[in-house]
């Protein structure tokens, strides 16, 4: 059936349920598994006590300041999937996309046969106003998605 899947996390309570619903379809079909994190773009013109913070987003620190966020989400996810009984997982982090072309991209790059996800089930003005990368990735994905609620 599905071979490798591409599960995506952000480290939140409701995506952790999505990867424990991905682990466990991935250990059943004895699937390679990889996990993906997006850093969406810094937002430019942010303000701080100092002023206009532009030129942050092009630093060394800017870069490993997302690095070590997106490791503190990867590295416990990577354990739980070995926890799960999963024995090919493999971490990826995409910096500087926004959450749907990341996971997209991800999934074409490692030639995923599967993406995993979740979504908060918003709709009407709540949807629009926040947007849904989900949305956007069911839309645009060449493969099949299965979304977790």
């Amino acid at each position: 059936m599905y071979t490798r899947i591409l599960i995506a996390t952000d480290g939140s309570e409701l995506s952790a349920k999505g990867l424990q619903k991905g682990l466990e379809l991935a250990a059943q079909l004895g699937a390679q598994v990889d996990i993906v994190t997006v850093s969406e773009p810094w937002a430019v013109g942010m303000y701080d006590a100092m002023g206009w913070s532009a030129g942050y987003e092009a630093s060394p620190e800017y870069q490993k300041d997302r690095e070590a966020a997106a490791q503190k989400i990867l590295q416990p996810a990577a354990e739980a999937a070995r926890a799960a009984g999963v024995e090919q997982v493999l971490t990826h982090h995409v910096l500087d996309r926004y959450a749907a072309d990341g996971i997209i991209d991800t999934a074409t790059s490692c030639g995923s046969d599967l993406v995993v996800m979740t979504s908060h089930g918003r709709r009407g003005v709540t949807r629009v106003l926040l947007g849904s990368q989900t949305a956007e990735v069911l839309a645009r994905s060449i493969v099949p998605v299965l979304v977790i609620r």
